[in-house]
């Protein structure tokens, strides 16, 4: 496995990586991880991303606002198998700083740089208590207004 798994083939430069080692729990009849656990990753990693740039659940839920899922469009172009470890990158590359933002991910298996996944996933930005749109609230626009990337999308 790279030490600098930030020289893998990524599709955008500066990539936001975490890693997921696939366990027992998380394989299925096939013989490989489960597809669930590919979405519940997703998750994991857009939060961990959102952290790291100084955005928790608590100011959420503090400032009664959320990046809901309003659509996943998914590419499954390889498996992943138990024990292995895969990097897991994600980028915003759309965010209009009013109601909604677009995230892509990437997982590549690093022992062989195989792309297992493509996705991206938008996000509608909403009032916790109502779960109705409601405009970004400043912190929000502001922190992931400035994480968007710059380069074209492909």
């Amino acid at each position: 496995m790279p030490k600098d798994l930030n020289k893998l083939n990524w599709r955008y430069a500066q990539p936001f990586i975490t890693c997921w080692t696939v366990s027992k729990e998380q394989i299925d009849h096939y013989g490989h991880a489960n597809n669930v656990v590919y979405v519940s990753q997703l998750e994991k990693t857009a939060w961990a991303h959102s952290n790291h740039l100084g955005l928790s659940i608590e100011q959420y839920q503090s400032l009664d606002r959320g990046m809901a899922i309003s659509r996943h469009e998914i590419s499954y172009l390889g498996s992943a198998y138990l024990d292995e470890t895969i990097a897991c990158a994600t980028w915003i590359v759309e965010c209009d700083q009013r109601l909604k933002l677009s995230r892509q991910f990437q997982f590549i298996r690093p022992s062989d740089g195989q792309t297992l996944l493509s996705a991206r996933t938008n996000f509608v930005c909403i009032a916790l208590s109502s779960g109705k749109p409601k405009r970004m609230p400043t912190e929000f626009s502001h922190i992931y207004g400035q994480a968007k990337i710059v380069e074209p999308i492909t």
